[in-house]
C-alpha cells in the first residue's frame, strides 16, 4: 500500500518538528509538506497539486499567532476541488473550539496529549473518509445530542465568546450581523441553560465548563 501523504500545518517548528518524526516511525505515513498557518498550507496544495502530487490528509493546529487560524483554513480547503480532509490536532478542548472546527468541514477532531497510536487511527479514519474524534470530544459531543434542550447553540457559544472579550451587545451585533434585540434574547436564553442572571457570571461558568477558552488564552 502507498503511503498515506500528509501536511503539517502548526505554527511551532518543534512540534512539526516532533510530529514529522512521530508521522515517519509509524508504518505507511509520509509527511509530504509543512506549512506554519492556514496561507501558506493553502500554498503548499497548490504548489503539490502543481506537481501532480496528492495529499491524503491535512493535519491542522487550531491557533496559529496572528495568521490564518485552522478553522479558516479548513473551511478553505474543504472549498477546493476535491479537497483532502483536515484532521484539527490542537492542544484546545473547549465547546467553542470544537463545535468551529466541525462547521468548518474538519473530518476530526484530535488532541495533542493524544498517544501516537491514536493519533495513528484518526488519520487513517480521515484518509478512510471517517469521522475521528478523541474520546473528550466525542463525549461533549454526544452529551450535546443527548440533551438539546440545555445545551447552547453554536450562535449562544458564539456569542459567549465575543461576551467574554468585553464586547459591548451593539459591537458583538455588528460582528455577528444581527440585530441587538437578537442578542439580548440570544442572552436570556443563554443565562437560562446556565443558570445565571448576568453575563460575568455566564462568562466564568462557561470558562469553568470549558464551553469557551479562558478570556485573553
Amino acid at each position: 500500500m502507498a503511503d498515506l501523504r500528509i501536511l503539517l500545518v502548526d505554527d511551532h517548528p518543534v512540534v512539526r518538528a516532533g510530529l514529522r518524526a512521530m508521522l515517519t516511525e509509524l508504518e505507511d505515513f509520509s509527511v509530504a509538506a509543512e506549512a506554519a498557518d492556514g496561507d501558506a498550507a493553502l500554498r503548499e496544495l497548490a504548489r503539490l497539486r502543481t506537481l501532480g502530487e496528492r495529499v491524503d490528509v491535512v493535519l491542522m493546529d487550531l491557533q496559529m499567532g496572528a495568521r490564518m487560524d485552522g478553522v479558516t483554513a479548513t473551511a478553505a480547503i474543504r472549498q477546493l476541488e476535491s479537497p483532502p480532509p483536515v484532521l484539527i490536532l490542537t492542544t484546545y478542548d473547549t465547546e467553542a473550539d470544537i463545535l468551529a472546527a466541525v462547521e468548518a468541514g474538519a473530518s476530526g477532531y484530535m488532541l495533542k496529549d493524544a498517544p501516537p497510536e491514536q493519533i495513528r487511527q484518526a488519520v487513517l479514519s480521515a484518509a478512510a473518509g471517517l469521522t475521528a474524534l478523541a474520546p473528550k470530544v466525542a463525549a461533549l459531543l454526544m452529551s450535546r445530542i443527548s440533551s438539546p434542550e440545555t445545551a447552547l447553540r453554536t450562535r449562544e457559544v458564539q456569542l459567549l465568546e465575543l461576551l467574554a472579550t468585553g464586547l459591548t451587545n451593539r459591537a458583538i451585533a455588528r460582528r455577528l450581523f444581527i440585530s441587538e434585540a437578537t442578542v439580548k434574547t440570544h442572552l436570556v436564553h443563554i443565562y437560562g441553560k446556565l443558570g445565571v442572571d448576568n453575563r460575568t457570571s455566564a462568562i466564568a461558568l462557561a470558562t469553568q465548563r470549558r464551553i469557551i477558552r479562558t478570556p485573553g488564552q
